[in-house]
């Protein structure tokens, strides 16, 4: 995925309208706009940065869907495995437990495959 959709997407899950992001930014909502359609230009650098800010999120994200994770183990995560690691992160202890094992049975199900 590339700029355009990494935004949109950034935009949904923070559940932020463009003019709201304009605001922030002080980007015109002209120029976000243009941004987010198809076989548009990429933000200048200044731009691409104040973006990122506003979202709290790396211009490296916006511009390959992944954030570093910037521990010893340097792993990369998607967008989708974030949302995913937060939604984790707001579950009961019981139920955290439940998608746990959940997950370590599919895991041991795509072992034998």
């Amino acid at each position: 995925m590339g700029f355009r959709e990494n935004l949109k997407d950034e935009l949904t899950y923070k559940d932020m309208q463009t003019k709201e992001l304009a605001a922030i930014t002080g980007i015109s909502l002209n120029t976000l706009n243009h941004y987010l359609v198809q076989n548009a230009t990429s933000p200048s650098v200044e731009n691409a940065v104040k973006i990122a800010k506003a979202l709290n999120v790396s211009v490296e994200y916006l511009v390959t869907g992944f954030m570093e994770n910037t521990t010893e183990s340097k792993i990369s995560y998607s967008s989708k495995i974030m949302r995913t690691a937060q939604k984790l992160s707001e579950l009961s202890d019981r139920d955290f437990k439940v998608v746990d094992k959940m997950i370590d049975f599919f895991n041991v199900e795509n072992l034998s495959l």
